[in-house]
């Protein structure tokens, strides 16, 4: 049975539907990146791909024909983010037992709510952390701003490890407490962020 999930989202510009590497996408819907890029790269596996070998100049090129360059989250982003997912779970009740913001993609660790999907979960906290960087104007999207609306500083959906036992549980808490240290950033300590009882 499916207790907690391990949720990764990214940043616009990310994880393209078309990396060389694989992608939860099915289909590519910018002409440009369809043209550079070929066609989506669906994976079903729930393993990370993200250090399998692939042609890292094609998927670098490939973002060069974004409609917008990759969104990238400074220290003060984050910490809107944050602010943003705090919201979330004060608001909606969610327990996320590890937090890391990163640069372009987020880690979190929370627990399965039968009334919600994982994916709804994270479009949650994402709306809420968009919300509070615009508050801010920390947000990466707002000099793309046309007319009052603001590109989205997400990339679509997200992808969700299954986490069914205790020992899983406290490996991803694990691997997740680690990943700010891996993009070189500082231990990460958030006020909404619980250990499970």
């Amino acid at each position: 049975m499916i207790r907690w999930y391990h949720a990764i989202f990214s940043a616009y510009g990310f994880w393209l539907p078309n990396d060389p590497r694989g992608s939860w996408s099915d289909f590519v819907h910018a002409y440009e990146l369809y043209r550079y890029g070929g066609s989506a790269t669906t994976v079903s596996g729930k393993r990370s791909y993200a250090n399998d070998p692939h042609d890292a100049q094609k998927r670098l090129e490939t973002k060069q024909h974004l409609k917008y360059p990759p969104a990238r989250f400074d220290e003060a982003g984050r910490g809107s983010i944050a602010s943003g997912f705090a919201m979330a779970c004060s608001e909606f009740g969610f327990q996320l037992y590890a937090c890391a913001i990163g640069y372009d993609h987020v880690h979190i660790v929370t627990s399965r709510a039968p009334e919600r999907s994982i994916e709804q979960v994270v479009s949650v906290l994402k709306a809420r952390a968009t919300r509070q960087m615009n508050r801010d104007q920390t947000n990466p999207m707002l000099q793309f701003s046309d007319g009052g609306v603001t590109p989205t500083p997400w990339g679509k959906g997200c992808w969700s490890v299954f986490i069914r036992d205790d020992v899983q549980l406290q490996n991803a808490i694990a691997y997740v407490e680690r990943h700010p240290m891996k993009e070189g950033l500082a231990p990460q300590h958030w006020d909404f962020v619980h250990p499970p009882e």
